[in-house]
Parts: C-alpha cells; structure tokens; sequence
C-alpha cells in the first residue's frame, strides 16, 4: 500500500487549517494501484458557511480588494514563481491524486498553473475602465471593481489548472475565493492554499473546503453570501448550478462536457494528422473535456489513416504514471474506468468494429485502459453521440466539406473541434462554421492562458482564459459627471 501524508490534510478557512466541524474525513486513492493514499477533511454545510463568511469578511475589509491592481499583480507573480519553486511536489501530487504520468504533470499542468497566475498578474496591473465620448454636457467613464465572493467549483481530471483558470483571474480582479475542488482530487488544492498564503495573499482571501459535491458543493451553490459561481464540470451537474444560480440571479460561468469532432481532409499532411489524433484522444488518458474522441476521415484517406492508427496506438506507452516514459497512465477512478468498459460493450452491440485496445490492462491493481479505436458505427450510435471520457476514438467517414461539418456539429455539445488540412481557405471557412467554442489547425490541444476557451450548447457558456475570464470576474460601474 503507498504511502503518503499530507500536512495538515485539513480545511483552510481564514488563512487558519481546521477540521470539519463533525471531524468527518474522506479517503483519497492513487488510481495507479487502486490504494488509499491518505484521507483529507469532509466539509459539511457549517464547514462551508464558515470559508463564505471568512470570505465575506476578507472582501469587507479590503485587505485584498482595496489594494491596488499593482499590488495584487505583484503577490500574484510570486505566486508563479513559487509554483515553479515547488514544481517537483505539485507534479508529484498530480500524479498521485489523477494518476496523470509525471512527465505530462510536469510539462502541463505545473507549467500551465504558473502561466495562469503570471498571465493574470500582468492583467492585474492593466485593470482599468474606459473615457467615453458621449453628446451630453458631461464626463463620461467606467470604472471595473471585483464581485465579491466566488464560488470556484473545480473537476478530478485538471485539477491544478483549472484550479489556477479560476483563482489567477479573480484574484486579480480583486474578488475572495472559496475553492471546493472534486472530491476524488484535492491534494494539490490543499497545497496550493498553503502556496497562495506564503505568497503574501492575506487570510480569509483563499479558502478552500474538501468534500462532497452533494454535500459541500451545493452548500456552496445555495449559500446566498456568494455573489458568483465559476464552474467546470459536466453538463449534468452544469445545468443544475446554474438553475441554482438563477434563483438568486448570481453571475455563472459554466465549463461543461464535449465530444469534439476531429476532421480530417483528404489533403492533410496524415504524418502530422496521426500525431495530432492520437495526442487529441490519449492525452490526460482521455479525461479531457476538449479531448478529440470523433475523428472524421475523408473517404479517400479513411481506410489508409485506419491502418496507420491500428499500427501506432498500440505502440503508446501505457503504464505506471510515475515512469518517466509512460504517456497514458490509469483512469482517476474506478467508476471512470468502468463507464470507459461500458461505452465499448455498447460499441460491440451497436456492430463497431475494435481496431485495436478494446480492454482493460491488468497492472498492479490501478484502473487502466487501453487506448481503443472503433470504426463503423452509425452516426446516432451513443457511442458517437455522447461523452465517454476514456482513451476511445470512433473513427467515421464522410464525402463532402458541408458533410463533415455536419456531422462534427451533431452532437450536443460544442467546446472545442479540430481540422488538417493544407488547405488555409479550407482551415479558416470550416473553423468559422463549426460550433466550438475553440478550434485548432494541424495540431490538438495547443493551449495558453491568453487564449479564451469555453463552450457552446451543451458545453456551456462563459470563457476561461484571455482578457474575457478577467472581464466576468468583475463589474461595470458608469460615472457621469455634468460638466453644466
């Protein structure tokens, strides 16, 4: 059994550790073993109540909120530079929590998190209002100022990430945060807590509770001293926060599942296409909500690009996240690893061919799954149509351009899309038809915290990222001085 302790493994409320007020505890598991690694605190209602007061409080006294965007900018830059100080331990709990390869955790998530902090503290220091030009006897200017308390609702899949995509802008917007990350994965968002606090960001400013989405999520949802709700999460869970959100007309921004379509044209470059498929459905071991799971192959290539696949992804190193050479490592869970078993029996129903994986890998007890490709299901197949979050790729022909982008646009969902082509007209007319939120060409995933992404339809709305995450993390407020 691994071990692992983390210190203190408890709630951080007012810059101060503490139990839960019912001293309940949570087991966490490393998903490369299937083994309790170590328990952390559970919150309840009265846990929660307690980091939105201490927020609440935080916000008041303009320890924070009152500083200039200078100074906020500043302590956020130590911030960065403290995650790249403490980037071995950060990757390490990553890989431990998520069972994420430490070279991925390494390379993404710990680079990506300091990005976001040093991208929002430069934001920070340009957070201003606007003049406006206006036929009246008067002065005319907006002013932006912070929210209030967020509400930061983060996923098991990215946890540092999307932890730092959501605190780097409000902080920097001058808002107080009580962050309640996935309840499988909280280590590296207790860690963080104790990073932001020696980084000089006052207490009570940054809270976080661990626990229970039914529990400490929707205390968290329906406590009326939150003044906005910033989640990521699925479309399930999605639609209910934000109908909760609108009972009392709180501000959301909602990151929500996808199935994104990759498109393949007959004139693409298939070397670079291949790399781009295969990073697009294994990365992060297919839990990754702007993950590539459709590939959309013109017919004249589709057979060739079929065989080239079922010769290089089973030649992808599957294994123990801890080695440095291992790409994909095991599934965050044991519920995830058997929703990915499920989806593939129904393939097999539904008269899918399995070019290759289709099963799990029996190693030391952890949940993984091979990288699988499936060729010849209908396009209405639930396989097609709905989100896996696995290591799976269905693989679908089509004729035309109008054709492909049909059957991208298919499905619910519309956060991220992808096009190879060597073609540029044909690269900037299909991106401009397709219902993503983000597309990219000739390649997957290339990701920076100055360019927004987020969803469409069932993806949800709102951006992270970019000048417009920092924009919903404030308010407007317009002064007209009469000048008669």
């Amino acid at each position: 059994m691994t071990t692992f302790e983390i210190d203190p493994g408890r709630l951080f409320i007012g810059g101060r550790w503490r139990e839960a007020a019912d001293g309940a505890r949570t087991e966490v598991v490393d998903p490369s073993r299937g083994a309790v690694v170590t328990t952390v605190a559970e919150a309840g209602a009265a846990d929660v109540d307690a980091a939105v007061r201490a927020a609440r409080e935080a916000f008041d006294a303009g320890h924070w909120s009152g500083l200039s965007g200078r100074e906020r900018g500043r302590v956020l830059y130590r911030v960065a530079e403290l995650i790249r100080a403490e980037a071995d331990e950060l990757a390490r709990l990553e890989s431990l929590d998520v069972g994420k390869p430490i070279t991925l955790a390494h390379a993404v998530d710990v680079t990506n998190a300091a990005n976001d902090y040093e991208y929002y503290a430069s934001l920070a220091f340009a957070l201003d209002g606007a003049t406006r030009d206006v036929p009246l006897n008067a002065h005319a200017y907006t002013k932006r100022g912070p929210l209030g308390v967020v509400a930061a609702i983060t996923p098991f899949n990215f946890p540092l990430i999307l932890a730092g995509s959501k605190l780097a802008p409000a902080l920097a917007a001058g808002n107080t945060v009580v962050h309640k990350p996935a309840d499988e994965t909280p280590l590296s968002a207790l860690y963080m807590a104790g990073l932001l606090q020696r980084a000089g960001v006052p207490d009570g400013v940054v809270n976080v509770v661990t626990g229970a989405g039914p529990v400490a999520g929707e205390a968290l949802l329906r406590h009326p001293g939150v003044d906005k709700i910033a989640f990521t999460g699925s479309t399930a869970v999605g639609r209910h926060a934000a109908s909760v959100a609108g009972e009392s007309l709180k501000p959301v921004t909602m990151e929500l599942g996808g199935n994104a379509a990759h498109i393949v044209f007959e004139d693409a470059d298939l070397e670079n296409a291949v790399a781009a498929i295969i990073k697009g459905f294994v990365f992060n071991t297919g839990q990754f909500c702007m993950g590539g799971p459709r590939l959309l192959v013109a017919r004249p290539v589709h057979a060739t690009l079929l065989n080239i696949l079922a010769e290089a992804v089973p030649g992808v190193p599957v294994g123990d996240p801890r080695k440095p050479e291992t790409v994909v490592g095991p599934m965050a869970g044991e519920r995830h690893l058997h929703k990915v078993e499920k989806y593939v029996a129904l393939a097999r129903e539904e008269g899918g061919r399995i070019v290759c994986g289709g099963e799990r890998l029996d190693l030391d007890g952890g949940y993984y799954y091979k990288p699988t490709v499936i060729a010849d299901l209908p396009g209405d197949s639930r396989v097609v149509q709905e989100e896996i979050f696995g290591p799976v790729l269905t693989v679908q022909p089509f004729d035309t351009e109008d054709e492909a982008v049909a059957l991208a646009d298919s499905t619910p969902y519309g956060l991220a899309a992808g096009v190879q082509t060597s073609n540029l007209a044909r690269a900037h007319r299909v991106a401009d038809r397709l219902q993503a939120g983000i597309v990219w060409v000739n390649d997957w995933a290339m990701l920076d915290p100055a360019v927004p992404f987020g969803g469409v339809k069932d993806s949800g709305f709102g951006r992270e990222y970019g000048p417009e995450a920092l924009a919903s993390y404030t308010k407007v407020k317009s002064v007209v001085v009469s000048l008669g």
